[in-house]
């Protein structure tokens, strides 16, 4: 079995961080979103992978390289523009040849990983196997339509939705996949649908089964859905220390010190992640912090956050439910007239009490 992972969407969502970085490698726990799943494919047995790639080419490639960190020997399959998920599985058939393969969404996050669906799929030999979770608001989803073990009806972000399932971000498929995708057309935004494909599968008479995800699953493509994965990941980690630590400075709970990261007359309460060459001083990290290397946080207070590398933070009274870019300089001045001084991206949001 052979993997497809997509890397080539332009995150609109996590503007204006995705500007400048691929949406796929912002860290969530001081990692790439994307190498969660490529470790996940990794334990599954999988060797081979094929990533659609776009725009962001060269940042996924120079982060990736060729897979040898994780086994696996990687391909990279550019598409030309994010023309719909039925469409990178188009263009990555002369990778596939007739093998059965996994599709993964590189920007989703599966707690249980993918190793028992694997299994699965090699046991039932279905043509195509779904993943699908329930979620308060399906009309923002594809959504299933079941028939007992036997999905009969899928909607692209339905108005009135016939389930609360929605499509999780990973596929299975065999061979005939490829007669989908090559026979249908493109939806009305004009990209050809991944919903489309699989069901001209159904109608045609071959076999789509669900799985419907029992342990957590995150969609990291907005704000709020990265900072509750950055949470879920961070209550998994257990406590480490190869940074420093100063007598006046206290650690509570799980808190992970990277190499170099340094602490001082600071509190860190956990569960929190402070990257390698990170200083922390005369501040206060909160439970649900990721902080990555190269930063340095100074008099503040910040609480269920991320910030990037190498980025800097000064007499900032409190920092919250926030995601900081690369090379970020935040700092509080005396100087009058007094007046706020920003300098930010499109898409940006700022809130100022």
């Amino acid at each position: 079995m052979k993997a497809l992972v997509l890397s080539g969407g332009k995150g609109t969502r996590l503007r204006p961080i995705t500007h400048t970085s691929a949406k796929q490698l912002v860290p969530v726990a001081n990692k790439p979103i994307l190498f969660y799943g490529l470790e996940s494919l990794a334990l599954a047995g999988i060797r081979e992978v094929g990533i659609i790639v776009g725009e962001t080419k060269n940042e996924i490639q120079a982060a990736v390289g060729n897979g040898e960190k994780w086994n696996l020997n990687i391909t990279y399959i550019e598409q030309e523009a994010p023309l719909g998920l039925a469409h990178a599985v188009k263009i990555a058939q002369p990778f596939m040849g007739d093998d059965d393969f996994v599709m993964y969404l590189g920007d989703n996050l599966l707690k249980d990983g993918l190793t028992d669906l694997v299994a699965e799929f090699q046991k039932n030999r279905p043509n195509a196997q779904i993943l699908l979770s329930r979620v308060p608001n399906p009309q923002q989803f594809g959504v299933a339509e079941l028939n007992g073990n036997t999905v009969v009806r899928l909607e692209e972000k339905p108005v009135s939705p016939r389930s609360d399932l929605a499509l999780v971000g990973v596929y299975l498929f065999d061979k005939n996949i490829f007669k989908a995708v090559n026979a249908i057309k493109p939806s009305a935004r004009g990209e050809l649908e991944i919903t489309d494909a699989i069901q001209y599968l159904i109608d045609k008479g071959y076999t789509v089964h669900p799985h419907i995800v029992s342990g957590w699953w995150k969609d990291t493509g907005k704000l709020e859905d990265m900072l509750e994965a950055n949470r879920l990941i961070l209550e998994t980690k257990l406590p480490e220390n190869a940074g420093t630590v100063d007598s006046a400075s206290r650690i509570e709970g799980k808190v992970v010190l990277e190499r170099n990261a340094q602490v001082i007359n600071s509190s860190i309460r956990g569960p929190a992640i402070i990257g390698e060459n990170t200083r922390i001083v005369n501040s206060y990290v909160g439970p649900f912090t990721s902080i990555y290397y190269g930063c340095h946080i100074e008099n503040c207070e910040i609480e269920h956050s991320i910030i990037l590398e190498n980025s800097s933070i000064k007499d900032i009274k409190r920092l919250e439910d926030s995601l900081i870019g690369q090379n970020v300089k935040i700092s509080k001045t005396d100087k009058k007239p007094a007046a706020y001084r920003m300098m930010l991206g499109d898409s940006s949001a700022v809130e100022i009490a």
